[in-house]
């Protein structure tokens, strides 16, 4: 139904490449060029910068990117509305995760809810924890998930699992010693720390924690890191250390390239959906959220299942 000279705009855009847009649109490369000229043409000025075989997008381009994603958004959200008003579940579901929940959660539950709902496609949107939670306040998703506190009362946060944040280090650091008894925080203060940017709900923990732990000055942070990849990088190579999440360090601890100690006292956070308290419910978004309830349950140690439940439904009540 959208403007198709838009379409392919938006997906060289999202790209930034002509040819790897035609191989997604299943079209040729001359096509899409005629179809971005057209809209060029429409607007009378240039939407791309082609300099030394790299693809950019101009100011103009830009601003027409940002709005053609919220014109196929609410597209999608219209076809999606209609379809299941009449009865049909199909159409496209927008949900949001902070990176870390994205990277070491999403991926297997996605996966298993697709193939039970093959007609449902889900468009994912990732950030930290505070633009999310932005995203669900101004209806860009329609549910979230997400580490750390929401404080906004107008959205309904609901417990999902609990997660383990560990101090991550190379195997041969010395640090490696309180691995079985947990290292104290006054033992991390004389290293380098890594540490994410502001907005992450995994600094906020941590922040937090220090500062119950007598220690409100926090660590000396040597670096901000925009990812958990990149922090896991950053303290592989011997940079400094840092604290995140125990689910997120499975690959590295196999491999060998990390060693993670539990804090002492240990350090516990919560994942939780979060979504509007008085929005219209999908039953396309009803069935993921009651499918990941059921995921989570699952892939949570049974010690931390009543705190769980306990919290959830405090939450509905």
């Amino acid at each position: 139904m959208a403007d198709r000279r838009l379409k392919v705009f938006n997906t060289v855009a999202r790209l930034l490449s002509f040819t790897k847009a035609a191989e997604a649109l299943h079209m040729t490369q001359p096509a899409v060029t005629f179809q971005v000229r057209q809209l060029e043409e429409h607007f009378d000025t240039r939407l791309f910068d082609r300099t030394h075989n790299r693809v950019t997008l101009t100011d103009v381009g830009h601003t027409v990117y940002e709005i053609s994603e919220r014109i196929f958004e609410l597209y999608d959200e219209m076809d999606r509305r209609v379809k299941e008003m009449t009865g049909e579940i199909g159409g496209a579901l927008n949900i949001g995760a902070s990176m870390t929940v994205a990277e070491n959660m999403l991926p297997a539950l996605l996966g298993n809810f697709r193939q039970e709902h093959p007609d449902l496609s889900v468009r994912l949107k990732v950030g930290n924890t505070e633009s999310v939670v932005s995203m669900v306040e101004h209806n860009v998703v329609d549910l979230a998930l997400v580490e750390g506190s929401v404080t906004n009362k107008n959205l309904l946060v609901e417990t999902c699992r609990r997660d383990e944040l560990v101090v991550i280090m190379p195997p041969e650091h010395e640090l490696v010693a309180f691995a079985e008894e947990g290292v104290p925080v006054e033992k991390l203060m004389k290293y380098p720390f890594i540490c994410r940017e502001e907005g992450s709900g995994t600094r906020e923990v941590v922040i937090s924690y220090m500062n119950d732990q007598g220690f409100a000055e926090g660590w000396d942070v040597c670096m901000e890191l925009g990812s958990p990849e990149a922090i896991k990088g950053a303290v592989e190579a011997g940079m400094g250390l840092s604290i995140m999440s125990s689910a997120g360090i499975s690959k590295e601890l196999k491999l060998g390239l990390l060693t993670a100690v539990p804090l002492k006292p240990r350090l516990f956070r919560d994942f939780s959906f979060v979504r509007q308290r008085h929005k219209f419910r999908l039953p396309a978004m009803e069935q993921l959220l009651e499918f990941s309830r059921g995921y989570c349950r699952d892939s949570t140690p049974m010690h931390d299942l009543e705190v769980i439940q306990h919290t959830a439904n405090g939450e509905e009540a």
